[in-house]
């Protein structure tokens, strides 16, 4: 680029995004003197979706700003929890996000999930089609023009995943009440109803029963349930909503 000269400073949790060299504070950068203060910052490797408060010698600016010689650009990150206004709050995670997304429907939260890769064009069309918050590590996904809204997901670790996406969004908790399978409702069953569905040895050991009203899949509290609780109990304890 040969073009003004400005200093550009990115919020702390940025700098993961960003070369080596630009993580330490405030640094010198050449632009074209025609971009957008939006194309420089991902221009740096920063998604748009990550980016908050943009300040341009102090003041906050636009992401249509042209930036000018001399200009002191700070990027601050999302503020939190973010508000996603325009829709319901919910999500669409990535072939990627398997095990976060069954714990945000163990949740209660909406979170659709596509088990096989269909593709980033088909992913940010059904973000937009639906209206749901793109969630990705894959920075080249979160990029697409035609999402609707997205976040990047910091950690590779799914508990991790989990409490960055609860304390980003703070969506409501609602446990027990969605299909982990599908992200259907989950509605109370009669035992003799759904006992054509069951293993011999569920329908002597349990009494309590669940089913989703989408695929039909039935729940019980197993052998496996002291897990979940677990789950369920940490994430409200830390973000709100009901355990029971």
């Amino acid at each position: 680029m040969n073009g003004p000269e400005i200093t550009l400073e990115v919020a702390p949790e940025l700098r993961l995004f960003v070369p080596h060299d630009r993580r330490r504070g405030a640094t010198p950068l050449t632009t074209d003197g025609a971009s957008t203060l939006g194309h420089v910052i991902e221009s740096l490797g920063i998604p748009l979706t990550e980016a908050g408060e943009l300040l341009v010698n102090g003041a906050p600016a636009h992401r249509s700003h042209i930036p000018g010689p001399g200009e002191h650009i700070a990027v601050q990150a999302v503020e939190r929890p973010q508000q996603v206004p325009g829709a319901p709050l919910r999500f669409l995670l990535d072939v990627h996000l398997g095990t976060p997304a069954r714990r945000l429907r163990l949740l209660g939260v909406d979170a659709a999930y596509e088990s096989e890769d269909i593709g980033d064009p088909a992913l940010a069309a059904l973000s937009a089609r639906e209206r749901r918050v793109l969630l990705s590590r894959d920075r080249g996904l979160l990029r697409r023009r035609e999402i609707w809204a997205g976040a990047y997901v910091y950690s590779d670790r799914p508990q991790e995943q989990l409490r960055d996406i609860l304390g980003r969004f703070a969506p409501a908790l609602a446990p027990w009440t969605r299909c982990t399978a599908c992200n259907g409702t989950l509605a109370v069953a009669d035992k003799a109803a759904v006992s054509d569905l069951l293993e011999r040895g569920t329908q002597q050991a349990y009494d309590v029963f669940a089913q989703c009203t989408e695929c039909a899949r039935v729940y019980w509290r197993g052998a496996h349930h002291g897990h979940l609780e677990t789950i369920v109990a940490d994430a409200v304890r830390e973000f709100g909503g009901a355990a029971a």
